[in-house]
């Protein structure tokens, strides 16, 4: 004879309610680690970022630039910001090397010449244009890249045409360059916290899905003053400017851009010099005017959104 007990409604009932609990008590912790290894992975992007504009400088001479606006002579100015700038730097403007005599222009020409921005910076093959006099093929002048293109996780800016999801943003107004009728592809480096899907094709008929993060922001220090105050609204008197990717974060928070970020917000009420805000170094003390001396015034800023994707907010990371 069986004599074994079933259990009870009420024994099942306990049961469940005790694994709900602990399972409530350990997913907060399995997402805080994930949290953490995600943050260590980005602080290490970081590191291999300085070791790439180290070697930069060696070569050039300096750090390159982050101001938003295109290299002279462009009339009206065109918004060429410190993330793209920091990105061509590293891999090139077409992720085959960077060109000694760019311009910094978002199209790739060295806008030295005319018609149509001087001659190709960027163009091994003159794809982009059908003139012979643009100039030789430029690919074996080039440096680098200073960082591995393989591993490092650099997307598009915008979409190749308007029903295309291989870009971060659908709209890049003011920001993205479109040439006669296509769109050259302006790209930037993200951080490793990934919040969009993207399908980017390989060939005409194969295409691979990625994750991609937010932009990482590059601000170049302003060594030419030595400003108390980090993002003052006297630019260029500051040590940096914040104007450098303003459009680029007003471009709003990925996934979908629909929400602004908090630093695009707070940004003209002097957020960046806040003391609760971590790009000011919390190690020194309070001027009398409330800010703080910025902790790399002499190179520069690298700047990620963090796990919120949003930038403005306490988990903002930096390379410092």
């Amino acid at each position: 004879m069986n004599n074994r007990k079933a259990f009870t409604i009420v024994e099942l009932l306990t049961s469940v309610i005790i694994i709900a609990l602990l399972l409530g008590l350990l997913l907060p912790s399995i997402s805080m680690v994930r949290t953490k290894s995600k943050e260590t992975s980005q602080k290490a992007q970081f590191a291999t970022i300085d070791m790439a504009l180290e070697a930069f400088k060696q070569d050039y001479g300096d750090y390159p630039p982050s101001n938003r606006y295109e290299g002279a002579p462009i009339a009206p100015p065109r918004i060429y910001c410190g993330a793209q700038k920091l990105t061509e730097a590293l891999l090139g403007w077409d992720m085959a090397g960077f060109h000694p005599k760019t311009n910094w222009r978002r199209d790739g020409y060295t806008g030295t010449a005319v018609p149509i921005g001087g001659t190709d910076a960027y163009d091994p093959c003159r794809v982009r244009v059908t003139d012979i006099t643009k100039g030789p093929d430029t690919l074996f002048e080039r440096k680098g890249p200073y960082l591995e293109v393989a591993k490092t996780p650099v997307f598009r800016l915008g979409t190749s045409n308007a029903l295309a999801n291989d870009g971060l943003y659908n709209s890049t107004t003011n920001v993205n360059f479109t040439y006669f009728d296509s769109t050259v592809p302006n790209y930037v480096i993200c951080d490793v916290f990934g919040v969009k899907k993207l399908t980017i094709p390989r060939t005409s008929t194969q295409s691979v899905t990625a994750t991609a993060g937010t932009p990482v922001l590059y601000y170049k220090a302003n060594t030419n003053v030595k400003m108390l105050t980090c993002f003052p609204m006297a630019a260029p008197n500051s040590m940096y400017n914040y104007m450098d990717n303003i459009r680029l974060i007003n471009l709003g928070i990925l996934p979908n851009a629909t929400k602004p970020h908090t630093l695009s917000t707070a940004i003209n009420e002097g957020y960046f010099c806040d003391p609760g805000y971590k790009i000011a170094d919390p190690r020194v003390p309070v001027l009398p005017t409330g800010e703080r001396w910025p902790n790399r015034p002499d190179t520069y800023i690298l700047l990620s959104a963090g796990a919120d994707h949003e930038f403005g907010t306490k988990d903002d990371i930096l390379n410092f």
